[in-house]
């Protein structure tokens, strides 16, 4: 039996990036956009991507001139990623929960509900104070989370999303305060099943960790325009803070 944790298994599995192939590249480019806009990130800031996946949000700040780091536990979306290197573009296996380099960054991004993982809220912490201490003094975390409070509102029960000749069986619950996935499916013959699970953090406790970390929340929107949050509305979180 495998003692590897969900995510391990579910983000290096080829199947995951099948089942979320419908993620829009121009949504990525438009908010990350926007978000350059309202913050007047300078050509040559210094950026890591934490928790980037096959690096769509990094390739995306890179066309702004800007120097990006992309990091991910998941070593074939890495190995993936790494086509796209350049001057200013690379790409490295790495655990969100251990600082990459300390005070060497303009802004730290963690971007699509990547976070809220570990079953020990203590790992929550570890991580928020790793992106903290990964930051130049007065450095800003931009981290962008589901609304829990919307998602729980408007969970399905089941789903079935048809990808090519895949067929997803999702099954959601509440449990132990995270919204739990259970997919199963046939591939090449051969039945899969893999879990996904997303802790409910709402704002409040976000505000806490991040204080925690040393780092001040200076606002929140609630969707990739970045309109005003709305804990009743809103179907994101994203919160953007300034190390002390």
């Amino acid at each position: 039996m495998s003692d590897k944790e969900w995510f391990e298994k579910w983000f290096d599995s080829p199947y995951y990036h099948v089942l979320y192939a419908n993620r829009s590249a121009d949504e990525a480019k438009n908010f990350i956009a926007k978000l350059v806009g309202k913050y007047n990130i300078p050509a040559g800031s210094k950026v890591l991507d934490i928790a980037c996946g096959k690096g769509r949000h990094s390739q995306t700040l890179a066309t702004h001139g800007l120097d990006v780091t992309g990091i991910d536990l998941s070593k074939n979306s890495i190995t993936y990623a790494k086509q796209f290197e350049n001057d200013h573009l690379k790409f490295e296996v790495w655990d969100m929960r251990h600082v990459y380099k300390a005070n060497n960054f303009d802004f730290v991004f963690n971007l699509f509900s990547s976070f809220g993982y570990f079953e020990d809220d203590a790992q929550d912490l570890i991580a928020i104070k790793a992106f903290a201490a990964n930051l130049k003094a007065s450095g800003t975390l931009v981290l962008d989370y589901m609304n829990t409070e919307c998602v729980v509102k408007l969970l399905k029960p089941r789903d079935i999303i048809q990808r090519g000749d895949i067929q997803f069986h999702i099954q959601k619950k509440i449990e132990k305060g995270f919204i739990k996935k259970t997919i199963d499916f046939l591939a090449n013959g051969v039945n899969q099943s893999f879990t996904e699970e997303l802790k409910i953090i709402n704002l409040y406790r976000f505000k806490q960790m991040l204080a925690e970390a040393g780092l001040e929340l200076k606002a929140t929107y609630g969707d990739y325009d970045l309109s005003e949050f709305n804990p009743g509305a809103s179907m994101r979180l994203i919160l953007v803070a300034e190390k002390k």
